[in-house]
């Protein structure tokens, strides 16, 4: 079993386009790491630079105790599964599956009890006399790992292997791979633009955002722990509420547009860096589970105009507006040397994610508690957490 190490990692282009800033990242053995982050982030230039499909600019890539910077990638006895699962149409799914062993020239019998091997742990036993276009779609992605699988590589990285399965098989899928990535042990490279696909397969996340590493760690911590805005608001779904707003002189309350939010002392003891934004501008993130309608007109709750319910079965998403201002982080690409802040400016929309059972109609106006012990606080300017 081997452990992947990306140390400074950076790759810039002949045009001088920098695509990926500084990577530092462990993967232990036998770790399946995500890589999410919106497109251009240098997610898949990352991929490619451990595959050995991109040069590194500078950096050091091992594997376990090994430089492989400048090893081929069947040097690096890597296997790869791709979006696009690349199969030969005329070769029986035994055949597709074997077919790079063929190549090594191992012996009929090997390849055999290599791809049974394969095979069973994939569930593919009964498929494997059969052509690529008599099988499904989750089939054939499974044909496509088995052909991974069977060369029982150092090291797996996956490229958005889901990507072109409808939303329902996605679901099923990201748990067969899970299971399997389990099953087989080795350290995982997995790719993807979807956060909820990063968050329920990863054990750990690495969030990019314009070729830099944001923050990686455990999903639970990315949701409830975000180190700063970019994290907070492209975690979750739906995303965290993000508004701007600001502290009173002696940091107790909370001003949010026209209303007023009471910070509780238990409030203030788990985010003691607030103090130092006494009569200061902050932003202030609400995930939709902590806004569950309230009964009370107090300074705990905040009065919203209901645009939209959306009734899901388990849960009912409520789309609301309120005057204060909501803070939009930009996602797109600028100008490394600008130093101009990515939060935009945006009306007040926000989501709320309450009980099914509760009664709430378009047009009206609610009451919704404001959890503040859960609530996050960020810098404006640097964008960063507020905790210590």
């Amino acid at each position: 079993m081997t452990a992947i190490s990306l140390r400074g990692i950076n790759k810039i282009y002949p045009n001088g386009y920098h695509a990926v800033h500084d990577l530092s990242l462990d993967i232990a053995e036998g770790e399946l790491m995500v890589m999410v982050g919106p497109s251009g982030c240098g997610k898949t230039t990352g991929l490619r630079m451990v595959a050995g499909l991109e040069d590194i600019t500078s950096g050091e890539l091992l594997f376990g105790e090994q430089l492989v910077n400048n090893l081929t990638s069947k040097q690096r006895d890597i296997a790869m599964v791709f979006q696009n699962y690349a199969l030969y149409p005329h070769m029986t799914v035994a055949q597709n599956i074997g077919f790079s062993l063929e190549l090594r020239k191992m012996s009929k019998t090997e390849i055999a009890e290599r791809v049974k091997k394969a095979a069973t742990i994939l569930g593919l036993n009964e498929w494997l006399n059969r052509k690529p276009a008599q099988l499904s779609g989750g089939q054939r992605q499974r044909v496509a790992m088995g052909r991974a699988i069977v060369r029982e590589p150092a090291v797996f990285l996956m490229d958005e292997p889901l990507s072109n399965l409808d939303a329902k098989l996605r679901v099923q899928m990201r748990t067969e791979v899970s299971r399997i990535q389990r099953r087989i042990g080795v350290a995982t490279l997995y790719v993807t633009h979807d956060q909820t696909e990063a968050m329920t397969m990863g054990d750990r996340v690495a969030v990019m955002r314009e070729g830099r590493l944001q923050q990686c760690d455990q999903p639970r911590v990315l949701y409830h722990e975000p180190c700063n805005l970019f994290v907070a608001s492209f975690i979750g779904s739906p995303a965290m509420n993000l508004y701007r707003s600001s502290l009173s002189d002696d940091g107790r309350t909370l001003l949010l547009g026209s209303q007023r939010i009471a910070l509780s002392d238990h409030a203030l003891a788990l985010r003691p860096g607030l103090s130092r934004y006494r009569g200061r501008e902050v932003v202030i993130g609400l995930r939709p589970e902590d806004l569950p309608l309230s009964d009370s007109i107090d300074d705990t709750s905040l009065t919203v105009d209901v645009e939209l319910v959306e009734e899901l079965g388990s849960e009912l998403l409520v789309h609301f507006t309120t005057d204060a201002t909501r803070a939009h982080v930009e996602r797109g690409s600028h100008d490394e040397d600008d130093d101009a802040p990515a939060l935009i400016d945006a009306g007040g929309e926000g989501v709320a994610r309450i009980d099914p059972r509760s009664r709430v109609t378009r047009g009206e106006s609610v009451r919704l508690r404001v959890f503040v012990e859960r609530c996050h606080f960020f810098d404006h300017t640097t964008e960063q957490a507020i905790i210590n």
